[in-house]
């Protein structure tokens, strides 16, 4: 692949309030701990405290693991780096750089694999850095969502593959067994030529395999990962939740996430930033099986939800310490759970996670616990050869991709054009008279200033409309060079958003293999802030 990169301004697919955090912007400063940069890191090296219980995080993991054991050789030697490193977590030198996502069926848009891949470069960078220290790179697999709909379904090479069904409860316990359409749907569209059976073999196993949508992603995401050290975490355990309880026990007593949370959104609003999640009194749910509720506080008693299930406060008590595992935190209190079960130092997410973790020191601090380093996972567009030869003889510019489509023909026509298309000389010369006519109107009637200003803003709205049709009469004329434009927007940008947040990984997998995982890990620059555009 070849490699350029701009800047996450120049997309205009970024929030202010990211572009901000990138920039150092003062206002933000107080809502994080440290820089994403080496001097932070270095920074936060010198005070960092652990609040995971190592041995027991080490044994959770390597249990976890126990069930990809039963498979290929290819498993195997995935596994190998998987387990070393897990090993390392015993050590008090090593930390973990963690993202996370839901349980997107085939590993869901390109930004999935983004993030992993961030991760992974990350670690690596930071052990080059600091070679006294190990880093691993962790997927935080949300198991415990229950969100069904945001995750059954992806999109490849243009087509929408659905796994229909009637889920409920956490996802990560769903039995994949009904996925056999989708699957079938999903190998047909990676055809036969280069790696697809390759390919289709992972999906494959990954989902006829294994009972529980967590252990089919962990199967997924390590046949991609496993052999770059990737350790994959399901947090929906009654080990990690047993050391996680009196979080979860002074939380829902106490208030303390809502009320914390609720005072930094204030703050934050008050400079401009859009809050992305808020608060509830309690945030967490009740969890079984088929079930994850909410948790509410009503007439003294905590009350699940759609259910007779309720609460006294020592029943509610007795329950934390008896059954950890059916307390599920909500997206407010997960970076809390994650921070406390992990040797962690960095959380790498997308423009949306990086804003909701500004709204968190707080309650960190309250409980005592670091807050991460945050870096926005990086982004790309892959440019397949073909297009990219358009893109040239277009003479776009990188910038240019990302405007929208009525913007770059009419930048492309006024570049192009033989003719003047701008009427901005001639209006020039009309004002000028206009302003001798309105001193000329004043001295015999002041009050003939606001009409003959009247008649220059009909007559300046008519120079607009008629450039307006000078441009539309010139793409006429330029139709079929103006259609490569068309194209090129269709082939890179699909339903008009980001490839990135659409396209699956799926037929870039088929055409180059792991090839296509090893030059994103290349490429891509966790520090650097750029957006990549990547030609394959």
């Amino acid at each position: 692949m070849d490699a350029n990169c701009i800047s996450y301004k120049d997309t205009g697919a970024f929030s202010q309030t990211v572009i901000n955090y990138l920039e150092d912007a003062p206002d933000l400063r107080s809502f994080y701990s440290h820089r994403p940069t080496m001097e932070g890191f270095a920074e936060f090296f010198n005070h960092k405290k652990v609040a995971a219980d190592r041995p027991l995080i080490a044994k959770v993991l390597t249990e976890q693991y126990q069930i990809l054991t039963a498979y290929s050789s290819k498993d195997e030697h995935t596994l190998k780096a998987v387990l070393d490193n897990i090993e390392l977590l015993k050590q008090d030198n090593t930390f973990t750089i963690t993202t996370g996502h839901q349980l997107n069926i085939f590993a869901g848009p390109l930004y999935f694999i983004y993030k992993i891949v961030t991760a992974i470069k990350l670690a690596r960078q930071l052990k080059d850095k600091f070679p006294d220290k190990n880093f691993v790179p962790v997927y935080w697999m949300a198991s415990e969502d229950h969100d069904f709909a945001e995750i059954n379904y992806t999109s490849i090479g243009g087509k929408k593959v659905h796994w229909w069904y009637e889920a409920s409860g956490a996802t990560g316990r769903i039995d994949p067994v009904s996925i056999r359409q989708a699957l079938n749907q999903y190998k047909g569209v990676l055809g036969l030529e280069g790696y697809a059976e390759e390919l289709g073999e992972i999906v494959n196993t990954a989902y006829t395999k294994f009972d529980r949508l967590a252990d089919a992603t962990r199967y997924l995401v390590n046949a991609l990962f496993g052999q770059y050290g990737l350790v994959i975490i399901d947090a929906d355990n009654i080990e990690l939740k047993k050391h996680f309880a009196p979080y979860i026990e002074q939380d829902i007593i106490q208030q303390n996430s809502f009320k914390h949370i609720t005072d930094t959104n204030k703050l934050l609003a008050s400079t401009g930033v859009q809050i992305q999640v808020n608060p509830r009194e309690i945030n967490f749910f009740y969890l079984k099986d088929a079930l994850r509720e909410r948790l509410t506080f009503e007439d003294g008693l905590y009350k699940v939800l759609n259910t007779d299930i309720s609460f006294t406060e020592d029943e509610l008590k007795t329950e934390i310490k008896a059954y950890p595992q059916r307390f599920s935190p909500n997206v407010v209190m997960r970076p809390l759970y994650q921070e406390v079960i992990l040797p962690n130092i960095a959380y790498i997410g997308g423009g949306a996670e990086v804003v909701y973790w500004l709204e968190l020191k707080a309650n960190f601090d309250h409980y005592g616990i670091d807050f991460p380093i945050l870096i926005l996972r990086n982004s790309a567009l892959v440019i397949p050869k073909e297009v990219a030869p358009k893109i040239t003889k277009m003479d776009l510019s990188l910038q240019d991709l990302f405007k929208p489509i009525d913007d770059i023909k009419k930048t492309w026509i006024k570049q192009h054009s033989e003719h003047e298309l701008s009427l901005g000389t001639e209006w020039e010369q009309f004002a000028m008279i206009f302003e001798q006519v309105k001193q000329k109107a004043s001295k015999i009637d002041p009050t003939l200033a606001p009409s003959t200003t009247a008649v220059e803003v009909r007559l300046k709205h008519a120079f607009d409309n008629l450039e307006k049709k000078l441009t539309r009469a010139e793409k006429r004329n330029y139709a079929t060079r103006l259609e490569q434009i068309d194209q090129i927007k269709a082939a890179l940008f699909p339903n008009g958003s980001l490839q990135e947040r659409n396209e699956n990984f799926g037929l870039f997998y088929v055409k180059f293999g792991q090839t296509f995982i090893d030059e994103l890990i290349r490429h891509f620059q966790p520090l650097d802030f750029e957006f990549s555009l990547l030609t394959a």
